[in-house]
Formats: C-alpha cells, sequence, structure tokens
C-alpha cells in the first residue's frame, strides 16, 4: 500500500470520525447528558443545542450540509410542499410553519404562500434563537410574517385558524408520547378544507438504506425509529378521524411527505 493512499485514509477516516463524533455530542449525547442530570421535564428538554446555541445554528446551517443529511432529497421534498401551496387559493389567508429547519424551506414555504394570495404567514418555534435565525432568512417579506415562541405540542392558535400548516422533520425528534399530541395541534388549527404538509422518515424499502437508516437513528436519533411502524404519521392521523390523507414516498421509501385535508363539517 502507496504512503499517499495510507495518509488519504488515515485522514478520511478522521474527519468522518470527527463528524460523527460531533453531530452525536450535539444529539444524543446531549440527551444521554440531560437524563443523568434529571434534566428532562422542560418543554425545551429534546431540543438538541445544535438547534437552540445561535452559534451552532449558523454553524451548521449550510444548504450543501444540509442536503447531504437527508441523502441529496431535501430540494425535492420542500418542491413537493411549495407546489401544493401553489394550488392553494390562499388569498386573504394564514399558512402556519410549525416549528423552524434549517436549509431554504422556510423561505421557500413562504413565498409559496405570498404568491398564492396569503396575507400573513406565522412561523412557530419553541426555541427564540431558531426565530431570530429564520427571520434573517425573510427580509423582504416584512409585515407578512409573524414569529411565535411557542411550542407545537400547545399552540396557542385558535382552533381553525389557519389554512395550510407546514411541518418538517420534527416529529423524529419528539419524545414517543408527544408525536401525536403534535399532530393533534397541528389539524387543531386547521380551518375545515385546511391542509397539513408534513415532511418526515420513513421506513426505507431497500434493505440496505434500511439498515443504514436504523444505524443512524440509533446512534444519533433514537426518537426517530418509531416514525417506521408505532408513530407512523400517516396512521396516526387516520386514527384521529376527520382527515382526509395521502402519502408520498421519496428516495427508495427513505423520506415521506404527508399531505392530509381537514374534511368539511356535516
Amino acid at each position: 500500500m502507496s504512503a499517499w493512499f495510507l495518509y488519504t485514509f488515515i485522514g478520511v477516516f478522521v474527519v468522518l470520525s470527527s463528524t460523527a463524533l460531533f453531530f452525536f455530542a450535539l444529539t444524543r449525547g446531549t440527551l444521554i447528558v440531560r437524563g443523568a442530570m434529571g434534566n428532562l421535564e422542560d418543554d425545551a428538554a429534546h431540543v438538541y443545542p445544535l438547534y437552540s446555541n445561535m452559534r451552532l445554528i449558523k454553524l451548521i446551517d449550510f444548504q450543501p450540509v444540509i442536503a447531504a443529511i437527508l441523502l441529496f432529497q431535501y430540494d425535492r421534498l420542500v418542491s413537493a410542499i411549495t407546489s401544493g401551496l401553489h394550488h392553494m387559493d390562499l388569498r386573504g389567508k394564514k399558512v402556519l410553519i410549525t416549528s423552524c429547519a434549517f436549509g431554504n424551506v422556510i423561505p421557500r414555504v413562504v413565498t409559496a404562500a405570498v404568491k398564492s394570495g396569503a396575507k400573513r404567514v406565522l412561523i412557530a418555534d419553541i426555541i427564540k434563537n431558531e426565530l431570530v435565525h429564520a427571520n434573517s432568512k425573510l427580509p423582504e417579506f416584512a409585515g407578512k410574517l409573524e414569529f411565535l415562541q411557542e411550542n407545537a405540542t400547545s399552540m396557542k392558535q385558535a382552533d381553525e385558524s389557519v389554512d395550510a400548516n407546514v411541518i418538517f422533520f420534527l416529529l423524529h425528534e419528539l419524545p414517543h408520547h408527544l408525536k401525536s399530541v403534535a399532530l393533534s395541534e397541528a389539524m387543531r388549527v386547521l380551518v375545515p378544507g385546511g391542509k397539513l404538509y408534513l415532511a418526515e422518515f420513513h421506513r426505507p424499502d431497500l434493505w440496505v438504506l434500511r439498515a443504514l437508516s436504523w444505524t443512524y437513528f440509533k446512534v444519533f436519533e433514537p426518537l426517530g425509529l418509531a416514525l417506521w411502524d408505532s408513530h407512523d404519521p400517516l396512521n396516526q392521523l387516520e386514527a384521529m378521524g376527520g382527515f382526509t390523507c395521502e402519502r408520498r414516498t421519496v428516495f427508495f421509501g427513505n423520506f415521506q411527505i404527508v399531505i392530509a385535508t381537514k374534511n368539511p363539517k356535516p
């Protein structure tokens, strides 16, 4: 084995190992430490530091990095949501984004909502720094936006107050008992005929992807595996009743877009 090949291998191994350790420390590692210290009672105890610390938010939130984390399906997933919003008549209506997300999903969703006529876009998150960061991406929409520091599991919005609600990769980070609560809240605030657009992980069809995804969740985000079976969002929404749901899967079933329409009142 030539020296350059050995050095390259060692270099790649060190970079990948360091990256994995970095993300572990800021995801599952943090939850382990909080649990050991008995600090899991706060509403935001499940939130990773990379979603709450402004320095870490700015360090991680680069489109190529975020796209790579979602296996370069990010644009496809966001486009499915914005396409749906473009086909809605939102003139004079409100759109809600429940929980901020990295990348360009929020600017693209806001743009699609405004172009469809929305008079107001509400952006809600439990972490203030996420709202500040999201606001920095949207200078051209001043006057049409409202930033709300709220918990997705206990929204302050009135019943039937928004016409569309977007949740982009939130459920897999919530404790299991809160996943259905967040879905219930998301549907409660929708008007009859309103739509929930939900993007999340899904159980892959290919065994190779399934094995890799299982390993990823076990190491970094163990709360996400429940989406494969016991807390499948489509099954949970259908169990609630009163909604018409459809699911689209992406990249051999590795990701999903669930679109749930609130049925009109009888």
